[in-house]
């Protein structure tokens, strides 16, 4: 086993950095990169019952079975008909994988540590606990989401079940 060279460890410093962004309604979210496994297009979604209106069931994802939260519902927003835009992030939390539905997929970006602002004290205290900072991205705002926090309570559901 060789030592990390300075250019891995750019690249992995790099890779810290980034974020998917994507859609729900008309507001952009980001995502670390790092917590991003691949992105899916639609599949089939067996509904589990008694679950949350957000946890929208499980999928396959190559002989596993992945839980699928929608977070335009986990939000609060109002649910849609999925369309070609729609996708599943597939993510990982910690040693576990969830799909989260999201209305489209936009890019990736790099955010350097001082273009990312805390998140208000007024927007935490009415919801905004899933959002860990705010970039600015050009003339945009990116609300930047803490996975762990949105997924953690699913999660300790879906296992119990």
């Amino acid at each position: 086993m060789t030592a990390p060279t300075f250019a891995q460890d750019l690249d992995v410093a790099s890779d810290a950095n980034q974020y998917l962004t994507f859609q729900l309604g008309d507001q952009e979210y980001g995502l670390e990169i790092l917590a991003v496994q691949e992105i899916k297009g639609l599949s089939a979604i067996t509904r589990m019952p008694n679950t949350p209106m957000h946890v929208k069931g499980v999928t396959n994802l190559r002989g596993a079975v992945v839980p699928i939260l929608d977070l335009r519902v986990r939000f609060g927003l109002a649910e849609r008909e999925y369309d070609r835009f729609t996708v599943f992030i597939i993510a990982t939390v910690g040693s576990k994988v969830v799909g989260l539905v999201v209305d489209a997929v936009e890019d990736v970006i790099d955010l350097a540590p001082d273009a990312i602002q805390p998140t208000p004290e007024l927007a935490s205290a009415l919801g905004g606990a899933y959002v860990r900072g705010i970039a600015h991205v050009g003339e945009r705002l990116v609300a930047l989401l803490d996975i762990e926090k949105i997924v953690s309570g699913d999660l300790a559901l879906l296992d119990a079940a």
